[in-house]
């Protein structure tokens, strides 16, 4: 049996738009692929976004600014000396971007203006962490993204 040009593009469309078609059920059916927004709330998320930005530049502008770092006890955030630790107000969210079961917040309790997160409460991989503080009636929010070996 011969077929000719015009059978052969028919014939690989339509298993082309085969194959398309059996991963885009495969993802949508498939409890593994998890189809969830980054944020629950987009909308309220978003419509305070500007808000959130201000905050940020507000963090931008400090001279001395609030430092994350990863230690093998955990994640250490220590404020600059020019603050009083007494006076600062806020939590840590630690964000998992490939699984939301891992989120958590930490409100900030400061000791000699500096906190620890103790490292059995972080798996290994990306964490995104937003920290919102306010101090002296200003509000801040500092954004950093480590990485857990």
């Amino acid at each position: 049996m011969k077929i000719n040009w015009g059978t052969g593009i028919v014939i690989a469309f339509a298993l082309f738009i085969t194959f398309i078609l059996y991963f885009i059920i495969k993802v949508q059916v498939d409890s593994k692929y998890d189809n969830d927004l980054v944020v629950e709330e987009y909308y309220k998320h978003d419509a305070k976004f500007g808000d959130e930005m201000v905050r940020v530049q507000n963090a931008q502008d400090l001279p001395q600014k609030p430092v994350i770092t990863t230690t093998s006890e955990g994640v250490s955030i220590v404020f600059p000396e020019v603050f009083i630790s007494k006076d600062i107000k806020g939590k840590v969210s630690f964000y998992r971007p490939s699984n939301k079961k891992f989120d958590f917040d930490v409100p900030i309790s400061l000791s000699r203006l500096s906190m620890n997160v103790p490292a059995k409460r972080l798996v290994g991989g990306r964490w995104d962490i937003n920290m919102e503080w306010q101090y002296e009636g200003k509000q801040y929010l500092s954004k950093e993204i480590i990485y857990i070996k």
